[in-house]
């Protein structure tokens, strides 16, 4: 390749704020792979958030990438996975595979697209330091003629509207409203933008943890919902806790440790079978690699209220959840699934065809 801007490139970031902020450009923030797509000529790469390139993953956009974008391009954006409408996160990991025809049966069964929000490079010109709203306008006249599974992201000035989005958009899955400044000038690694993403609480049963990295000290807490049938369910981990609550909540939860799994409701956590019919800590993943998923289990008596952004397939907490207070007026078996709000939903086809009241149109 030989284009104004080479891989491997950083993208550009964002930093959380409780509103949206007023004056800039607005889009939806979308959940998937963040992606560098670089093209020259018939070369096309796909470089993700950390440099590694994403190319081997996804056989099928390459090919719709080719016959969408001009010869010479470098675009920021993301990769997504819908399923009946609806983004799904968990089809996206299970193409980091090592083995080429497995990638290549799912690019078939669950095909990905792009939704490009940034260009920054075209033709010889890179435009790293060219203005957001200039690059906008470039980027809609670029890929004025693609289709579908290449996008252009909806975008807006207008805040009402971006309020509208993050209250309805995230019935398809996307999980909240990015804010870019229109002065902005494109610099990679750096937490220029500001994104606003959901915010709810949820009771939930502390049934382990994890040990810190660094020593005897809590790492995660272990987060478990009943579901239906009354069975502990393991919906994720909150673990943002400073050194010296680390220590604290060893003690504080000293007396419920058990000496071993034995009797926990995730006792069969080991047995790879085990996952395919429930949810547990410790499965097998191919991003985990050798990292050490042991854990210690608690006798699941304590409640915690955590916060979170949103449920992935209505199973289990997207991200890392934040610890909130402990909720002693709460039985255990209250934290069922039923107290989680559910997004009203939204179908993913009519967030990629949103107009764009802030483009500036060829």
């Amino acid at each position: 390749m030989d284009l104004p801007v080479m891989p491997p490139v950083k993208p550009m970031l964002a930093k959380p704020v409780k509103k949206i902020p007023p004056d800039m450009q607005y889009e939806a923030k979308w959940d998937g792979f963040r992606a560098i797509v670089f093209r020259d000529g018939d070369d096309i790469e796909l470089g993700s958030r950390t440099g590694k390139p994403l190319t081997r993953y996804f056989p099928e956009l390459v090919e719709a990438l080719r016959e969408n974008l001009p010869g010479r391009c470098v675009l920021d954006g993301e990769i997504v996975i819908a399923r009946d409408g609806h983004l799904d996160f968990d089809a996206l990991t299970e193409r980091i595979h090592p083995a080429n025809s497995r990638v290549r049966l799912l690019a078939e069964q669950t095909p990905a697209s792009f939704v490009a929000f940034d260009l920054l490079a075209l033709g010889d010109d890179s435009l790293l330091d060219t203005y957001l709203g200039d690059r906008r306008a470039r980027l809609v006249m670029a890929l004025a003629e693609a289709r579908p599974p290449v996008h252009v992201a909806p975008a807006t000035c207008d805040p009402e509207l971006a309020q509208e989005w993050f209250r309805s958009f995230e019935g398809a899955g996307l999980d909240g409203v990015i804010a870019k400044p229109l002065d902005l000038l494109y610099r990679q690694n750096e937490r220029l933008m500001f994104k606003v993403k959901h915010e709810r609480t949820a009771d939930v049963v502390v049934a382990g943890y994890r040990l810190h990295k660094s020593g005897p000290v809590v790492g995660s807490l272990l987060l478990g919902l009943y579901d239906d049938g009354g069975a502990l369910q393991h919906v994720g981990v909150c673990a943002a806790f400073s050194m010296k609550r680390r220590e604290e909540l060893v003690a504080e939860l000293e007396l419920l440790r058990m000496e071993s799994a034995a009797g926990h409701p995730w006792a069969a956590w080991t047995e790879e079978s085990a996952h395919a019919s429930a949810r547990l800590p410790g499965a097998p993943s191919r991003w985990s690699g050798k990292k050490d998923l042991s854990w210690i289990p608690l006798r699941p008596e304590r409640v915690a209220e955590v916060a979170y952004d949103h449920m992935e397939n209505g199973t289990r907490f997207r991200h890392t959840a934040q610890f909130r207070r402990w909720r002693p007026d709460r039985a255990p078996d209250s934290c069922t699934y039923g107290q989680l709000e559910e997004p009203v939903r939204y179908d993913l086809e009519e967030v990629l065809g949103a107009r764009r009241p802030g483009d500036q149109s060829p």
